[in-house]
């Protein structure tokens, strides 16, 4: 079983030290890390231009879950929603990742509620955002090379989990149990969670 559409891919040095990033941190190969294998020196600059893409924005790495979070869930992709959510929970505080990914955002700051929503903007209509859009992210603190930089990284995560999502990718059921089921309950859109491996 792949968690995904295709095969498993031929491994190759570049997909094995995939894999061995993921034993080591996780303990187990995570099916978009399979998926990736198929061209893992495409995720590897995929990411790195990703990082460079929001270097100028300055953000923490709070803003950057918060960011990945609302693009994620406004385009309907489960996995993401759910491993950046794992991310921000355990570094910052479940309530936070829970009230980006149902929309209500309370519990951030003004300009962390502007982010998430341009993120979500960009994602569903990006023709439809306007001058006034940019002006409310200015209003937050945000300056115009910043705003690029935010984004540029919507755009590049909108890419990233795009292929994800087209080529069946599914959450891993480690990743699920590991969630606050408030959390985990929360993500009803996107593909569910692959099965376990011994069901």
């Amino acid at each position: 079983m792949t968690g995904s559409f295709l095969d498993e891919p031929p491994m190759s040095e570049q997909a094995q030290a995939l894999y061995d990033e993921d034993l080591a941190e996780d303990g187990y190969v995570w099916n978009g890390t399979r998926l990736w294998g198929h061209q893992p020196e495409t995720l590897n600059r995929l990411f790195e231009l990703m990082s460079r893409a929001l270097a100028p924005s300055g953000l923490g790495f709070r803003q950057r879950g918060v960011l990945v979070i609302a693009t994620a869930s406004a385009l309907g992709d489960s996995y993401c929603s759910l491993a950046s959510s794992g991310k921000l929970t355990r570094e910052s505080a479940a309530e936070v990742a829970l009230d980006v990914l149902n929309g209500t955002d309370a519990g951030l700051t003004d300009q962390e509620q502007a982010m998430a929503e341009w993120a979500r903007k960009v994602v569903r209509d990006p023709n439809a955002t306007t001058a006034a859009d940019i002006q409310a992210l200015r209003g937050c603190g945000l300056d115009d090379r910043q705003i690029f930089a935010i984004t540029a990284f919507v755009a590049l995560r909108l890419a990233y989990a795009t292929i994800n999502d087209a080529l069946g990718a599914q959450p891993d059921p480690q990743l699920l149990q590991s969630l606050p089921p408030p959390v985990r309950d929360a993500v009803t859109f996107g593909r569910p969670a692959a099965a376990p491996a011994d069901s």
